[in-house]
């Protein structure tokens, strides 16, 4: 078989079955993303020692956080290339748009993650710390915490407009389910709460929790389990 045919059979067999590849990737991508664990197992708001407290005791956990937070991001990536390459025909413009909002996400949540590993090394011990009291390298633990959920506010602020972006393609396509478009879109409208930490937090698990699993879910499933119309993808990408 020549390097062309092969070529061709990949081209003309992948909508469908990227469409399943992407949801599997937005499966792993969703469920190693580690916020809640940060949060719910290591920071204690306004209190520096019980946090500090947390990390030493659950050092290995705080680890693997910050490995699962790269994976996740990695992951985003793959994803983002997937939906960008099935979402292509409907309007290339608008396609390339969102992949750039999704990958400024991308870049802004890898920095985050590097906030999930410091309170490791400001509590590490080294021995250039020691110009710092305990209280103060407790407080630096409790800051990086907080400078964690900052920037990763910010990450999904880009993300934001990332589902925006994809509820107008998917609206606008043949080979997906319209009603995921709309999901989609509430889902955006949601995340741009990030833009305002302080009303972020506040209605994270009344607003924007239900929306992002509304839009994002109903994605997920749908692309894991059905993926895309081939047909009707080669025909908006004019390929019959």
């Amino acid at each position: 078989m020549s390097i062309d045919t092969l070529k061709e059979r990949v081209t003309w067999i992948s909508p469908r079955w990227m469409g399943r590849i992407a949801g599997v990737v937005y499966m792993a991508s969703g469920l190693s993303y580690p916020h809640m664990t940060v949060n719910s197992v290591f920071l204690v708001s306004g209190n520096a020692v019980a946090t500090a407290h947390n990390v030493l005791a659950n050092q290995s956990v705080l680890q693997r956080c910050f490995a699962l937070g790269l994976f996740s991001t990695a992951t985003w990536i793959l994803l983002t290339l997937l939906l960008y390459k099935l979402l292509k025909p409907v309007n290339q413009t608008i396609s390339q748009l969102a992949a750039l909002f999704s990958l400024a996400g991308c870049a802004v949540g890898a920095i985050a993650c590097l906030f999930i590993y410091a309170p490791l090394v400001i509590l590490g011990g080294a021995p250039y710390l020691n110009v710092f009291t305990l209280e103060q390298l407790q407080a630096f633990s409790l800051l990086s915490f907080d400078l964690y959920n900052i920037v990763a506010g910010i990450a999904m602020a880009f993300f934001a407009y990332y589902n925006l972006a994809l509820g107008y393609l998917i609206l606008r396509s043949t080979f997906l389910p319209r009603i995921l478009g709309v999901f989609l879109l509430i889902t955006g409208i949601a995340y741009q709460l990030f833009l305002s930490p302080a009303l972020a937090a506040r209605l994270f698990h009344s607003v924007i929790m239900p929306a992002g699993a509304l839009g994002e879910m109903s994605l997920m499933l749908w692309l894991t389990f059905f993926g895309v119309n081939s047909q009707r993808w080669k025909e908006q990408a004019g390929t019959t």
